[in-house]
């Protein structure tokens, strides 16, 4: 992995993604929830030719998410989108024992919506993947901070081995948006409205002048802002490594 991070740790985001997709090829793919950074990757990916796309359908999304995922497709025809729903069986068994809201009652029951409509579906998407890129910023969190450009990650539940490549750690949230205004790239129109973070509708509000960029999400808790996709049950960075 330290060969790979010397292969990349000079380049630009655009030029990580170009070197992303000519080495694992089919294998590679970017998570998006169509947030920002997502957004930015997309068009710069776009420029390169075909690539691929998975997303986490949760149930619970804004609507306004869904009219941007589509925009995307038909401003994106180079982007082969995967889109990833729950299972049913498991979304109806906890819904109908806990309640439909059961995140607000307790930060158990919060992870345990997350890991039915989100880390489950994540490891189906990474199946048969070699490489997975994400929007990850090195600012929005201290976890995330300590994260590298390029990291041996894990499968949440099968384990199994997987690089994951993070273009935009070192950016700002500034050159995100600057890139967006030049590129006229199309964006989450709930970001004009104070969500710099946008996840499920119910877990999600937009945040005051001066909060962190993660107060909006799940604002009812005190600390733990991660939903688990990267980090383990107790809010660390447990899979990803760089040895």
């Amino acid at each position: 992995m330290e060969n790979l991070l010397v292969e990349i740790k000079d380049r630009s985001a655009a030029e990580i993604l170009a070197w992303a997709l000519d080495k694992f090829g089919a294998k590679v793919a970017l998570a998006s929830s169509f947030g920002a950074e997502d957004m930015v990757m997309i068009d710069m990916m776009a420029k390169l030719g075909q690539f691929k796309v998975f997303t986490l359908d949760t149930g619970r999304l804004h609507e306004e998410t869904y009219q941007l995922i589509c925009q995307a497709r038909e401003r994106y025809p180079q982007m082969d989108l995967r889109v990833m729903f729950p299972d049913r069986t498991a979304v109806e068994e906890m819904v109908n024992s806990k309640g439909i809201n059961l995140f607000y009652e307790s930060v158990e029951n919060r992870k345990a919506c997350c890991y039915v409509r989100k880390i489950e579906p994540l490891s189906r998407a990474l199946a048969g993947l070699d490489a997975w890129i994400t929007g990850l910023r090195a600012d929005q969190t201290p976890n995330r901070s300590a994260m590298n450009l390029i990291e041996t990650d894990r499968v949440p539940l099968t384990q199994q081995t997987i690089v994951k490549i993070n273009p935009l750690l070192h950016w700002t949230n500034d050159q995100v948006w600057n890139y967006i205004k030049e590129n006229n790239v199309p964006y989450n129109v709930l970001h004009d409205r104070g969500f710099p973070s946008i996840g499920c509708a119910p877990c999600t509000r937009a945040i005051e002048p001066g909060e962190d960029l993660r107060a909006g999400r799940w604002w009812w808790e005190l600390d733990n802002k991660e939903c688990g996709l990267h980090v383990g049950a107790e809010g660390k960075l447990v899979r990803a490594t760089v040895t």
